[in-house]
């Protein structure tokens, strides 16, 4: 059976993932991998998409993409044992010693070199979405960068320089699951990373998720940068009483670990202290090799080997790191071979070692390849995490999803949400600072006629003072406290992660109209301002989504059009401000829908978009975080 036949509450072990493409390689990368266990937790109001627990983390799929998943379900009144990665890994192997099979006697490493004491140092700041990536950034520089409990809110790269450090600039890159490129920010970090060649990395990982986390550190640790693993949310880990042995992970993993809470400020001075000792000393990872010997005969590990030998000197001559074009070549990166310059010979010499592994393995190249890395991860974590089975977040999340994802109860109560967010926006607390605002500008604008009447300022100058600025752009600024109040609420729902939660019970009606339910993100930003709601729009996986979305969101009543609803509102409809303003947005969304409707009809052969999207547990709005416009 498939993960779509699953009911609520059941557990199975994955047995086959189906797919093809960059979709099935994101499917591996977040965890949907042969021998997973996986927990079907329940379906959206209008009965799609569905919500998993795999790894740890509770991922969102639409059934579309479930019934390609093959499973095989668990009795509970007869468990079985679902650990399958632990095929005898032994820990204490390490790096490229010397082990039976190809390609492991010489491998290539670049020379370190010692930085000058004053060389100005670049850092990047990498990890999964949902770590506490921004929130750590704007600890490291002081600055103000958006923040939000929804994957993908850094939408692009941020740099700012390192408090105290004038020398050392970061750079905040997307949220990204692994380096496989399924999504523009995916290609914006790994560019910067290969191309602008940083001087050291900070990965920042989730501790209370790690193993899903582990799996983008394992790629990045094959790049040869010099990094530093950064254990974010350590407090909930210890909170739930977990713990976690450093030094035993500093061990294994080849590179420093240092425990922190960005939120807190908690171990980020011992975390630069680090990052910049690695970088000024070239201290790259002790271990680029995540394969074993030992796994199923070690044909993975025969394979990456072998590989590794063919193109060693190839790797050499372009710089390229050796493990990691090994790995990529065997998952189908066309761009490595050609930046490798390979012969038409040694490309058919490496598909030849390849398919032999896939046959060897009884699984393709990229389930394979997935599998290694997790297999290495969960030895991993069964040796130095210790972790309760279920967390005082996670018991909550649950608890709130009840009702706020209920089948009966999440419409109606995203629809009160949404409803009094514009109450207290324009008739109570946004009007209420409207009209204080409003009123210093008239008193100021009647203290400065009655100043310029003394002066015996003529008067051109005094209307236009009076008039035009007090008067006009007054008016228009009288605005901003409805806008701001706007922005807080809309922060208030990312912050809380009940934004995701939007977008997994739209998924079904926004499909009707041809889009995604990540695409209700960016209309919601949209009415605070369609600047940031258009830019939210980079974080959607479909060109077509994001081209659609952002011509929808320019329907949206943004805070920029208050002004103008404002003054019909009071010129034709005098006392009855909120009930005309809430018709005009809906107005708007109507007109909107249309639309889509429109084109949807000249593009009749269209699939939508996949929905694979992590639901983060909830957690409390940061006054910090929330009160950042």
């Amino acid at each position: 059976m498939t993960i779509k036949d699953l009911k609520v509450g059941e557990e199975a072990i994955i047995m086959e993932t189906g797919g093809k493409g960059r979709l099935r390689e994101h499917f591996l990368s977040m965890g949907l991998i042969p021998g997973a266990l996986v927990a079907f937790v329940g379906r959206a109001p209008m009965g799609d998409p569905i919500e998993l627990k795999v790894q740890g983390y509770n991922l969102t799929l639409r059934e579309a993409e479930a019934s390609k998943i093959t499973v095989c379900p668990i009795s509970r009144e007869q468990p079985v044992e679902v650990n399958k990665f632990d095929f005898g890994y032994s820990l204490s192997y390490h790096g490229y010693d010397s082990h039976p099979g190809l390609g492991e006697g010489h491998p290539y490493h670049k020379e370190a070199v010692t930085l000058p004491k004053d060389t100005k140092i670049s850092l990047a700041l990498v990890g999964q979405q949902n770590t506490g990536k921004t929130t750590l950034f704007n600890r490291l520089t002081g600055s103000n960068q958006h923040v939000g409990n929804f994957p993908g809110v850094t939408v692009d790269r941020k740099e700012g320089v390192v408090l105290n450090n004038p020398n050392v600039k970061i750079t905040d890159l997307p949220g990204i699951y692994s380096l496989s490129t399924f999504t523009e920010e995916e290609i914006v970090s790994r560019d910067f990373i290969l191309n602008e060649k940083p001087n050291a990395i900070i990965n920042i990982v989730d501790v209370t998720n790690l193993e899903r986390n582990l799996y983008l550190t394992v790629q990045l640790m094959e790049l040869e940068v010099p990094m530093v693993l950064a254990l974010n949310m350590m407090d909930e880990l210890t909170g739930n009483g977990g713990s976690i042995n450093i030094n035993e992970l500093e061990r294994i993993m080849g590179i420093p670990v240092v425990a922190i809470s960005a939120s807190k400020g908690d171990g980020v001075r011992e975390l630069v202290e680090h990052t910049l000792h690695i970088a000024q000393y070239d201290e790259r990872p002790t271990r680029q090799d995540f394969c074993s010997p030992q796994d199923h005969g070690g044909a993975v590990h025969r394979c990456l080997h072998s590989i590794m030998h063919l193109i060693e000197d190839h790797a050499v001559n372009e710089q390229i790191p050796l493990r990691y074009s090994a790995d990529r070549l065997v998952e189908g990166d066309t761009s490595i071979a050609k930046n490798l310059k390979l012969s038409k010979n040694e490309q058919e010499a490496i598909e030849h070692i390849i398919l032999q592994m896939e046959e060897e393995r009884g699984l393709d190249r990229f389930a394979a390849m997935a599998e290694m890395r997790y297999t290495f991860i969960h030895n991993v974590c069964s040796k130095t995490l210790t972790k309760s089975s279920d967390s005082k977040e996670a018991k909550r999340t649950r608890k709130i999803d009840k009702v706020l994802i209920g089948k009966f109860t999440a419409l109606p109560l995203f629809i009160l949400v949404i409803a009094g967010i514009f109450y207290l926006t324009f008739d109570s607390l946004g009007a209420w600072l409207q009209d204080l605002l409003e009123g210093g500008i008239a008193y100021a604008g009647t203290a400065v006629d009655r100043l310029f009447v003394t002066w015996n300022v003529i008067e051109p100058v005094r209307s236009l003072v009076v008039d035009a600025i007090f008067g006009g752009v007054g008016t228009v600024v009288s605005f901003v406290p409805v806008i701001i109040v706007m922005f807080l609420f809309l922060s208030i729902l990312e912050d809380s992660g009940y934004m995701a939660r939007i977008a997994f019970i739209s998924d079904k009606l926004l499909r009707k109209i041809g889009l995604s339910g990540r695409s209700i993100v960016p209309m919601l930003i949209g009415f605070g301002c369609t600047v940031p709601g258009v830019m939210a729009c980079r974080t959607l996986p479909s060109s077509r989504d994001r081209k659609m979305t952002i011509l929808l969101t320019t329907f949206m009543s943004c805070s920029a059009k208050i002004p103008i609803y404002g003054l019909f509102t009071n010129a034709f409809f005098p006392g009855k401000g909120g009930l005309i303003l809430a018709g005009l947005y809906l107005l708007s969304i109507l007109v909107g829908v249309i639309v889509a409707l429109v084109t949807k009809l000249f593009r009749k052969n269209y699939v939508a978009a996949p929905f694979v999207m992590e639901l983060p547990n909830y957690r409390m709005p940061g006054l910090k975080n929330v009160s950042h416009l």
